[in-house]
């Protein structure tokens, strides 16, 4: 929300205030210490208020910024979804490139919600490089014709990825196999491949050779956990 749409609905308070008969002009010019006129000016839309007047006038009506809030506003950006009451968690479904990128998953960005037993989440293991700890563990991404394509037979175009965003280091899940990731690109994307260290490069190999291998030239002082979105700890396809 813009700083000018945040004066306007002070504005509105103020004046509900007024007409209710619980403030005027000259009492809230006592109270902030501000010319009446100056008060007068900012009700009347004929001015502005500084970020630091905005805040006095905040703090001496009892107001907080959230008040000031369009409710709508504050549910579009919400990023908690609310417990489980049974034996399913509830995990979000969004773009590849927001899964990738946001630690926390705002509700405008949320394409619907799946669910998962707990019991086979809870028996996931994490690894986890860097700090995770703000991030959701768990997103789902549903992938498009090249990226299902290149991992086929793995996966398909359309499959349903989980992902667990609290494994994004390169040691195997299970020994002698390698994890399948999801991985941040430079350009924001995110794909699907086996991932191998060289030097201070990430080799991104697909499952069908008819597909390219990607090279990724990790910047210095990164390491694969800060490109490595989560492992692949689950495929759906439908048939």
């Amino acid at each position: 929300m813009r700083f000018r749409t945040l004066q306007e609905n002070l504005r509105k308070t103020l004046w509900e205030r007024i007409d209710e008969g619980d403030l005027t002009g000259l009492r809230l010019a006592e109270q902030t210490g501000f010319k009446q006129a100056h008060i007068s000016n900012f009700l009347n839309r004929k001015r502005g208020l500084s970020l630091e007047g905005m805040d006095k006038v905040l703090n001496v009506q009892h107001l907080s910024v959230l008040d000031l809030l369009d409710p709508a506003e504050v549910n579009k950006r919400a990023s908690i979804l609310p417990p489980s009451e049974d034996e399913f968690e509830s995990v979000i479904v969004a773009e590849p490139a927001i899964v990738a990128s946001e630690p926390l998953i705002m509700s405008m960005h949320v394409k619907e919600i799946l669910k998962f037993k707990k019991t086979f989440l809870k028996r996931l293991k994490e690894s986890v490089e860097g700090d995770r700890d703000g991030w959701e563990r768990f997103a789902v991404i549903k992938v498009d014709a090249r990226e299902g394509m290149s991992m086929y037979p793995r996966m398909l175009p359309g499959a349903t990825l989980l992902i667990d965003r609290h494994y994004n280091s390169l040691t195997p899940y299970r020994k002698g196999e390698s994890n399948m990731y999801a991985i941040r690109k430079e350009d924001g994307s995110c794909t699907i491949k086996y991932v191998e260290m060289a030097n201070n490069h990430l080799v991104l190999r697909p499952q069908n050779q008819a597909y390219p291998v990607e090279v990724l030239t990790m910047e210095d002082g990164k390491k694969p956990g800060d490109y490595i979105v989560g492992r692949i700890c689950y495929v759906g396809m439908e048939t």
